[in-house]
């Protein structure tokens, strides 16, 4: 499932340095996952110092 980034995203930039697909960007306000090209493997949840990047729901 893929990944999205909430808004305690501080913009530090560690997610998209760590992503191994390549598949986030800095947004407008914070940093955003390609949902399309997120594998899911949670990288960016694991390096993130304010633990923004969450699992996104199936709603969503």
């Amino acid at each position: 499932m893929a990944y999205k980034i909430t808004d305690k995203c501080i913009s530090c930039g560690a997610c998209a340095a760590n992503c191994p697909v390549e598949c986030i960007s800095q947004g407008e306000e914070r940093y955003e996952i390609n949902p399309d090209l997120c594998i899911g493997c949670g990288t960016c949840a694991g390096v993130c110092p304010v633990s923004a990047p969450e699992e996104a729901s199936e709603e969503a």
